[in-house]
């Protein structure tokens, strides 16, 4: 049931992101919320009765997909951090030194191990130190925290399947997170983490200097933004409020140029070939301006019949 609504609330949370104002929910459905959300709340598994009414009221008026912003977390789930930190500059003599030296920075810094829970890893971006095209994200999932590595999950695996439709592989390209820690949130009575969040800017702040590292050592011509808090870590915050606004037109990040698309996590739960062709589209402008051979049955790719 949990796992359920968890998954219930990260599609809101898309939807709003996508632009979405207000849902359609039936009158069964909020009885059924109500009581699943009771059912937890007697189990000592989620907050006090005035906060389950509250996630029921929102769910019922479609708040939690037209909201203005997003919700305000409560301080177990965005811990309070330092100031962000300055510029990491990293020297050596070659970029694989300057990137193991920033790996050894990352894995030890204080406050990224302060937040990862025991048994998990804090996570660094992988893949060629020669790429032209770095694709950058939010934050590691459950899979990515117990691997050390980004976009290993399912979204991650989808990822993988669309740069091989490029006609490249993982390895030819660098992929890397916002954030090095997984965004923590209140775990079950199993000890574990159930759902995710999006970062809080406090967090992003803290983070995004390690990944203008990876940028800087990396050098890669081009970015690819994947999902709206990705986006909005490297454009600036209320750059823009739905990420249509900016999906698939070419922005600059600090000189190069960034393209901005859905994350991955959007097609596992759209499975229409109209989504998947959104993407894809954006993938070919990137193709296209890397110089990148597309044939026409690339092209050709996800076209409704």
């Amino acid at each position: 049931m949990r796992i359920a609504l968890t998954a219930l609330t990260d599609e809101l949370r898309r939807l709003k992101g996508a632009g979405v104002k207000t849902v359609n929910v039936s009158s069964d459905s909020v009885v059924a919320l109500r009581s699943a959300l009771v059912r937890l709340r007697d189990a000592s598994a989620e907050p006090e009765p005035a906060k389950a009414e509250a996630a029921s009221r929102r769910l019922m008026t479609g708040k939690e997909a037209s909201g203005t912003g997003p919700r305000e977390a409560s301080p177990a789930q965005a811990p309070v951090l330092p100031p962000p930190r300055p510029a990491v500059v990293v020297e050596g003599r070659n970029k694989q030194e300057r990137w193991d030296k920033l790996r050894d920075m990352v894995l030890n810094d204080p406050e990224c191990r302060r937040h990862v829970r025991p048994g998990k890893k804090v996570v660094l971006g992988v893949g060629s130190l020669d790429a032209r095209i770095m694709f950058v994200g939010e934050a590691p999932g459950g899979e990515e925290e117990i691997q050390g590595e980004p976009f290993v999950g399912p979204a991650g695996q989808l990822l993988t399947r669309m740069i091989q439709a490029m006609g490249l592989q993982r390895a030819d390209v660098y992929i890397g997170n916002i954030m090095n820690w997984r965004p923590e949130m209140p775990v079950g009575a199993d000890g574990v983490q159930y759902g995710n969040r999006p970062p809080s800017p406090e967090e992003l702040a803290y983070c995004l200097p390690y990944l203008k590292a990876q940028i800087d050592i990396v050098a890669p011509e081009f970015l690819v933004a994947l999902g709206a808090t990705a986006a909005q870590a490297l454009l600036g915050a209320g750059t823009f409020k739905a990420l249509g606004e900016v999906r698939g037109r070419w922005k600059e990040f600090e000189g190069r140029p960034l393209m901005v698309t859905y994350h991955p996590s959007y097609i596992l739960r759209n499975q229409s070939n109209k989504s998947k062709r959104m993407i894809w589209e954006d993938l070919l402008q990137v193709m296209d301006k890397a110089g990148i051979p597309a044939s026409d049955r690339q092209r050709g790719y996800f076209l409704e019949k």
